[in-house]
């Protein structure tokens, strides 16, 4: 074995076992296992890497600039990006990306889809991203999301940009049909975006209904033409949050039609639990998805980041969706590390897993279990993708000083 762990804890495998990685893949999982490097898991975790499922990479690191979000909300955000996006250059989004890519490699993170804003003419934003695709690759896959912010139809020249961003190297569709201006245009965003879909043999990723607007419905769009195009399995809504204010039989209905439709769900847990409830007055909703409800029906929901402040750990992502999820039960928490390894695997199209032949992207861990993680967030110990240890962090100490420590009076 080119590489082996010793002394792993897998979850759901009863007690201490090796776990041997040879061509990039997971080879033998059995204690007694050689390698030609040897590692210690010292009794602890070893889990599957993170997919960070929902990012955007093209507006990383550029909180404040050119002003502060002074209200926090969407759609201040939005407004001071449409400022930022021209100014982009190659050499800004560069040098953003890369530094924001090492922090996800040291949090675990092995894979990221990125929507990237292709309402700018030059198009700046993609092309860079698709180089630094080409470059990263070995330390981590970037799948890129040809992503309309100010609408298809809503903006100038949307159609022809959309189909000009997959031509250039964009993995997959994106869509918003609820910030366009009218519910016909946004009907039309999903239906033009899924036929390019259909057409190209790409993926979907569409932002939908993220809004508390309980009226905006563009999620049965979807899946009403993701079942017309048999496209089952190759589309996601992203946020889907209007279900949080969907009335109970609608919910039921919409959740069974997306079940029908093969379609994947991702919530944005730290995004959303900030900016979803804008307009309320207490009570304030919390505006995640009906995550728990969708997880019942059997549908595949997976959990990412969006943008809060950038480059978060995974972990932060779960830990939030635990508790505005109120996934705190023993059952509920079961999912949370399947939501951000194996669950957006599926949406991307890999295998992944603590599996003989799935690729050797790892993380071991400096606590025995994933209820550890959750509750302490510690630094990962090694970081492996393809085979090879490509982040590895220290064993920390803390000292108490002084002779005499009464911890109780």
């Amino acid at each position: 074995m080119e590489l082996v762990i010793k002394d792993a804890r897998i979850t759901g495998r009863e007690g201490l076992t090796d776990i041997g990685l040879e061509g990039g893949e997971i080879a033998s999982i059995q204690p007694g296992l050689k390698g030609e490097k040897e590692i210690s898991a010292e009794g602890n975790l070893v889990s599957p890497s993170f997919y960070e499922i929902h990012i955007h990479l093209d507006a990383i690191l550029t909180e404040g600039d050119p002003r502060p979000n002074q209200s926090g909300s969407l759609w201040e955000g939005i407004s001071i990006w449409a400022e930022r996006v021209k100014r982009l250059t190659p050499e800004d989004i560069r040098a953003r990306v890369l530094k924001a890519l090492r922090w996800f490699v040291a949090h675990g993170v092995t894979h990221i889809r990125s929507h990237v804003d292709i309402c700018d003419p030059s198009l700046v934003a993609m092309k860079t991203l698709v180089e630094i695709k080409k470059e990263a690759a070995g330390l981590i896959d970037l799948q890129l999301v040809a992503f309309p912010q100010l609408g298809i139809f809503s903006f100038d020249g949307g159609e022809e940009l959309l189909q000009r961003a997959l031509e250039m190297g964009a993995d997959v569709v994106g869509g918003i049909p609820h910030y366009e201006h009218t519910r016909e245009y946004g009907v039309q965003d999903v239906k033009f975006a899924l036929d390019l879909a259909h057409r190209t043999g790409l993926l979907a990723d569409i932002h939908c209904d993220e809004t508390d607007d309980d009226q905006s419905r563009f999620l049965e769009t979807m899946a009403a033409e993701t079942i017309r195009l048999k496209l089952g399995g190759r589309v996601a809504a992203s946020h889907t949050t209007a279900m949080h204010s969907y009335n109970n039989a609608y919910a039921d209905k919409i959740i069974s039609l997306v079940k029908k439709s093969g379609m994947h769900v991702i919530s944005n847990p730290p995004d959303n639990s900030v900016l979803q409830g804008r307009f309320d007055h207490y009570p304030i909703r919390r505006g995640l998805t009906r995550v728990k409800e969708l997880l019942a029906a059997g549908v595949n929901v997976a959990a990412g980041h969006d943008s809060v402040m950038d480059a978060g750990d995974p972990l932060h992502t779960a830990f939030i969706l635990l508790h505005y999820g109120m996934m705190s039960g023993r059952q509920d928490r079961q999912h949370l590390f399947p939501m951000l390894t194996s669950r957006p695997a599926a949406i991307w199209g890999n295998p992944h897993g603590l599996e003989t032949g799935n690729p050797a992207d790892l993380i071991v861990w400096p606590v025995p279990t994933e209820d550890d993680a959750l509750r302490t967030i510690p630094p990962r110990r090694y970081v492996i993708k393809r085979g090879r240890i490509v982040a590895e962090t220290k064993p920390e100490k803390s000292l108490v000083l002084g002779e005499t420590v009464k911890f109780l009076r």
